[in-house]
């Protein structure tokens, strides 16, 4: 009997052959223009090459987020180390970003979209923090506040700079980050895991409180 063959995962650990649900970060020519990352709900041929949906429906391409190439260029070499430590783990091949379309596998594409939307409006200087910070979260936590923000706030523009979204950016880029993991955890999910409500440009401490793994487990939305 001859053994099926696996096929190699494309990019960053994306196996359609398992699930066409995936993310594609589209990295201009040059040094300009914006990355573009987007949820992708099937896979087939020139399928990554269309133009993600701008608008507000049900397509199958929908831009998440819009990062000018600097602030691209700020998170990309991290994320690529943390994503292929995990991929290694899996027994996976390592991916590189490249110009053009780097598919990236469903869970990875929502932990990058969260960091991304972290530092989409925030002040360069910060970016190193939101990145620390978000390196300190569980994979499963950055999976549920990606949930909650995207249910909220999660289209490229119409989302941008409010609600969960402009607490995921205050908690990730401007909460200190000395202390160990647990202690910055609490904090951002002090911040923004209760509902996102911003008040004075803030998110109101008031109404935020603190959720274990456990708790997230149960209330992420796959």
């Amino acid at each position: 009997m001859t053994a099926v063959r696996r096929a190699k995962p494309l990019g960053f650990g994306f196996q359609p052959q398992e699930s066409e649900h995936h993310f594609v970060v589209t990295v201009p020519g040059g040094n300009r223009g914006s990355v573009l990352i987007a949820e992708h709900l099937a896979f087939g041929p020139n399928a990554d090459d269309a133009s993600p949906a701008l608008g507000v429906g049900q397509q199958d391409a929908k831009s998440r987020v819009v990062l000018p190439r600097p602030k691209w260029t700020a998170i990309a070499e991290e994320v690529r180390v943390e994503f292929n430590r995990r991929l290694r783990k899996q027994g996976l091949p390592s991916g590189r970003w490249k110009r053009g379309a780097n598919p990236v596998a469903r869970l990875l594409g929502k932990e990058l979209t969260l960091l991304a939307w972290a530092v989409e409006d925030a002040d360069p200087a910060l970016i190193p923090a939101a990145v620390k910070n978000w390196l300190g979260l569980a994979p499963e936590e950055r999976w549920w506040l990606f949930t909650m923000t995207n249910a909220a706030t999660g289209h490229a523009l119409h989302g941008k700079n409010k609600g969960w979204r402009k607490a995921v950016r205050f908690a990730l880029t401007e909460n200190p980050v000395s202390g160990d993991r647990q202690e910055r955890q609490r904090e951002i999910f002090r911040l923004v895991a209760a509902d996102g409500r911003v008040q004075n440009g803030r998110p109101s401490r008031s109404t935020a409180a603190p959720h274990t793994e456990q708790a997230l487990d149960r209330r992420m939305a796959e």
